[in-house]
């Protein structure tokens, strides 16, 4: 039976809001062919894995944010869709990510916790009983601290913080007054370096975070993907 259907009966059904962040940069070449693949499969794999432990997606619903660097070119640092239900808007969500194309990036810091900012301040679903909200980030590259690079251009987010103690702030952790994720609800994949600040401080310190180590050049493996989509569904 179809896990987006809703139909299933006397088993647990979950509305699943999804953030893929993708590094589309110049290093990411060799491997965004790989990460844009998993992403077109990310749905299908997600309910399948759910249908055999027994558990209904009702509602599924994928958001891509694809960056770059500000530092480079401000113009093409962030591109973004809205939220997109699945299978209903497939078509919108396949065009999107064939469309991302790998380029720029200028030095070796990229603009990803920016996309990480835009994916924390994401509508996520409030209106149905049992939630899940997971970003999912994919990156070869560490990161310009926020507030550094291209925050005067006309393109720069205004909602994004400029520190990462106030990004923290945002994540939010057990009985925070100030983050704007549900506490209950939220994940965070981290498919990225060792070092700042994916592994110290964001998986060391931030909670429901997993870190899977990411080199540049080398692609996201079938078993890696997998591992991610086991997680998820662990995690429901």
């Amino acid at each position: 039976m179809n896990a987006s259907s809703g139909q299933y009966q006397g088993n647990l059904q979950y509305a699943v809001d999804i953030v893929l962040c993708i590094d589309a940069t110049a290093s990411m070449f060799p491997v965004l062919d790989t990460v844009k693949a998993s992403a077109l499969q990310f749905h299908e794999r997600l309910n399948d894995v759910m249908a055999k432990k027994g558990k209904a997606i009702s509602q599924l619903r994928l958001k891509v944010i694809a960056f770059r660097d500000f530092g480079d070119n401000p113009n093409d640092a962030i591109e973004q869709t809205g939220f997109l239900a699945l299978p209903e808007q497939s078509a919108e969500f396949e065009s999107f990510v064939g469309g991302i194309e790998a380029g720029g990036g200028g030095d070796i810091p990229e603009s990803g916790l920016e996309a990480l900012a835009l994916a924390i301040n994401s509508p996520w679903e409030k209106g149905l009983d049992r939630r899940r909200h997971v970003i999912v980030m994919f990156t070869d590259a560490p990161a310009h601290p926020l507030g550094t690079v291209g925050v005067t251009a006309q393109t720069y987010p205004a909602a994004v913080p400029r520190s990462m103690d106030d990004l923290f702030e945002q994540w939010g952790y057990a009985r925070s007054q100030t983050a704007v994720m549900e506490q209950s609800a939220k994940r965070l994949v981290l498919f990225a370096p060792e070092g700042a600040p994916w592994q110290d401080p964001i998986a060391e310190e931030w909670d429901l975070t997993l870190h899977f180590e990411s080199k540049a050049g080398q692609g996201l493996e079938e078993f890696e993907m997998d591992e991610i989509i086991e997680t998820i569904a662990n995690s429901l």
